[in-house]
């Protein structure tokens, strides 16, 4: 559908399997590279300008291939809780910790897209607002133990089994949440010339 990339060399710069089935969702063809980026960002940003600030960042490793062919797309999710970005937990106690943290209150999630073109940097992000109901500890113990989702922000998958027992209502997109907001980034992928 989207004929003004017909013969662009695509690349997802991203090792998460849920990014790589958004993008397919999208009927693309692309490839998976992925460069080591260190994740620092500034202390003064706001909570909600981090994951923008860390697609660019990373988008900006791939400038050496970038020609008038190639288009690199990088991403960034950050779970916001009270405050307290909640990143990817190190262990068992840090993901049941973020879950006990979030349990019966609602925190968001934002997700940053950077498109890098020869021509131009393109990037923005999407907010979505989530309502966990409250879990109890064995709930908790039991995603955790089970689905180990120690490479996700906030220590959640929606598209997991946490996600069809603990949310009770999303406000904004599904896919943001998910880590890629396919709707936004059809949108600017359809706007490049």
């Amino acid at each position: 559908m989207l004929n003004n990339l017909k013969g662009k060399n695509i690349i997802l710069a991203s090792n998460s399997p849920r990014r790589h089935e958004l993008l397919k969702g999208l009927d693309l063809d692309f490839t998976v590279l992925t460069r080591p980026v260190d994740e620092i960002y500034p202390d003064d940003l706001a909570l909600e300008d981090i994951p923008e600030f860390l697609a660019v960042k990373k988008a900006n490793a791939y400038q050496d291939l970038i020609d008038e062919n190639t288009i690199v797309i990088t991403s960034d999710t950050v779970v916001i809780n009270e405050d307290e970005v909640l990143e990817k937990p190190q262990d068992a106690g840090d993901a049941a910790r973020m879950l006990k943290a979030m349990s019966g209150k609602q925190h968001l999630v934002v997700t940053g897209v950077c498109i890098l073109t020869a021509e131009k940097i393109h990037h923005f992000a999407d907010h979505t607002k989530v309502k966990f109901t409250t879990l109890n500890d064995s709930e908790i113990d039991y995603y955790v133990a089970k689905y180990k989702p120690y490479d996700k922000a906030g220590a959640y998958g929606v598209q997991e089994w946490i996600g069809y027992v603990g949310i009770e209502r999303l406000n904004g997109s599904y896919y943001t949440v998910m880590g890629l907001p396919v709707h936004k980034l059809y949108k600017a992928l359809k706007e490049l010339n």
